[in-house]
């Protein structure tokens, strides 16, 4: 009779290869199909397979399962599980931010537009704005944010007085038709200036060969480089960037900006969220807190941040 201990072998060796793919993820090489930024993007749901592994370890009586699953979770919770605490308690230096996809094909602009307004919001980034639509953002957000800037499909409202609003060119070269994704304001609050980014990155499509993605890669290398030559020490980014916080692909941006500290907050898609692709960043303010609200007329879930200014040096 087998021992106990030799049960289940194969599967400690999945428990282990799933603990490496967790704490090593940026070894698996994006050469093909971008497989790295594949698995990136949905690098939290390895967790499934950890519960996956300590069922079948009971099923089986099997301590060496048991024993190996003990790895990935270790590596799940060092990843992923500081989002799950609570977060701190609201700042006197917190602005509340929102930022939402609103969809081209929204049919009710102005319940979305309610809904984002109930979030008391300091600042409201919007992507996929259309003519017709826009009155109605307008209207409804305009009283308590009479500041607004649209540059193409994308805009920004503010509870503070905007300055030097530009459009921000993050068109990937193959792009030949118009397109307008990106823009850059200042925000005049009582704790000081703030560069406001708001920008809409190209989509990615999973596809038989892997993740398509190089047009959403080369619009982040355009942004990262923007952000790089920002002159105001204060930055704020919001946008639908089309990739998680750990997708590589992401990098110029992740590598200046710090990410929300405090929750998970999927977003897209809306009726199934899978991944956080929308994003609030900031430096060298702090994103403490980052949660999904609920869902609107859009195929995306709108996110509200705190983001936490740093007292200025006298």
């Amino acid at each position: 009779m087998d021992s106990v201990w030799a049960r289940g072998r194969v599967l400690a060796v999945l428990a282990v290869v799933t603990a490496g793919l967790l704490v090593l993820h940026r070894a698996v090489p994006n050469s093909v199909g971008r497989l790295g930024s594949l698995l990136e993007t949905f690098l939290p749901w390895l967790g499934l397979s950890v519960v996956a592994l300590l069922g079948l370890a009971l099923l089986r009586r099997s301590p060496t399962v048991l024993v190996a699953s003990l790895l990935p979770v270790a590596a799940w919770v060092h990843l992923f599980g500081g989002l799950l605490l609570p977060a701190a308690e609201p700042g006197p230096r917190d602005l509340v931010v929102v930022q939402h996809n609103v969809s081209d094909e929204n049919t009710d602009p102005a319940g979305t537009a309610h809904a984002l307004a109930a979030a008391k919001p300091d600042l409201v980034a919007l992507e996929e704005l259309t003519p017709s639509a826009l009155p109605a953002y307008g209207r409804i957000l305009g009283p308590d944010l009479p500041h607004h800037a649209v540059q193409g499909t994308v805009g920004l409202w503010s509870k503070h007085p905007l300055s030097g609003t530009r459009s921000l060119d993050i068109k990937p070269r193959e792009i030949t038709e118009t397109w307008s994704r990106g823009l850059r304001t200042v925000a005049h609050t009582p704790h000081g200036e703030i560069a406001v980014y708001v920008a809409h990155l190209p989509s990615v499509r999973i596809r038989p060969g892997g993740l398509a993605s190089a047009w959403r890669d080369e619009s982040a290398g355009l942004l990262g480089k923007a952000l790089s030559a920002e002159e105001l020490e204060a930055v704020i980014l919001l946008g639908d960037l089309n990739g998680t916080t750990d997708d590589r692909g992401l990098a110029p941006l992740t590598s200046q900006l710090n990410a929300a500290e405090r929750g998970l907050a999927f977003s897209f898609p809306a009726a199934f969220p899978l991944a956080r692709i929308d994003q609030v960043m900031a430096r060298p303010a702090a994103v403490p807190h980052l949660r999904a609200l609920d869902a609107t007329g859009s195929d995306h879930l709108p996110v509200a941040a705190r983001v936490r200014l740093p007292v200025r040096p006298r």
